[in-house]
């Protein structure tokens, strides 16, 4: 088999992996939101809440949770009579989102907190509700300083879709699993997935930086 002819299914993967990271990058983004916002929040019940979550996802493997959300779920769900059987597609998307939101979650909870507090002070002399002041106060102001931090979280998110083929989803880490089976040329495919991840990383990094750019802009624009 000629190396040139690995490129087919090796791009298959490709694709695939590259379905999962912007799902996951886009759930998990929202799950950060969701958790940072509870966490920074003065209602005690949505902040130990978001708590709960963001330690049990920032404190667990994400192998563990990818095989206890695809292999062990499913069999507590028969114990109670309920059919909790996901794809391999979806166990994948929800490990990675819930993991991704959780590292999120800290960061847009920093970023507002660092807001300063004559904003909020001013906010209120303006009479906001305390959610407009988070809407139209110290989001716009911390957005912005999510970015870069953001940028990593989803680059990492990318690299970590390869433990997806453990649970048998055909990504580019199981596509190259099967050709080095096949042909036992390990050197001549990783070293192309190698490339491909690398590849895969420097668009996903230029994309972030062109939003970073763009709600930088926006902040400057607002002040």
């Amino acid at each position: 088999m000629e190396w040139t002819e690995y490129f087919a299914p090796l791009m298959r993967g490709a694709w695939v992996t590259i379905q999962l990271t912007v799902w996951s990058t886009i759930f998990g983004a929202i799950l950060s939101f969701a958790a940072g916002i509870g966490k920074a929040s003065t209602n005690s019940f949505a902040r130990w809440i978001s708590v709960v979550y963001i330690e049990i996802f920032r404190g667990t493997s994400l192998l563990v949770q990818l095989f206890w959300l695809f292999f062990a779920l499913p069999v507590a769900g028969q114990a109670i009579g309920v059919d909790l059987r996901m794809s391999p597609v979806v166990a994948g998307v929800l490990a990675l989102s819930l993991n991704i939101g959780a590292y999120g979650a800290e960061v847009v909870r920093g970023a507002i907190q660092s807001v300063a507090h004559d904003q909020y002070e001013a906010a209120k002399a303006l009479n906001f509700t305390p959610r407009q002041a988070l809407w139209r106060v110290a989001l716009p102001q911390a957005i912005p300083e999510m970015m870069p931090t953001f940028g990593n979280l989803a680059v990492q998110n990318l690299k970590d879709t390869a433990l997806v083929s453990l649970i048998t989803l055909q990504d580019l880490a199981f596509r190259a699993e099967q050709l080095r089976n096949f042909t036992q040329d390990s050197t001549t495919i990783f070293t192309i997935v190698l490339f491909m991840y690398f590849g895969m990383a420097l668009v996903l990094t230029a994309i972030m930086k062109l939003l970073e750019r763009s709600v930088g802009r926006w902040k400057t624009a607002r002040v």
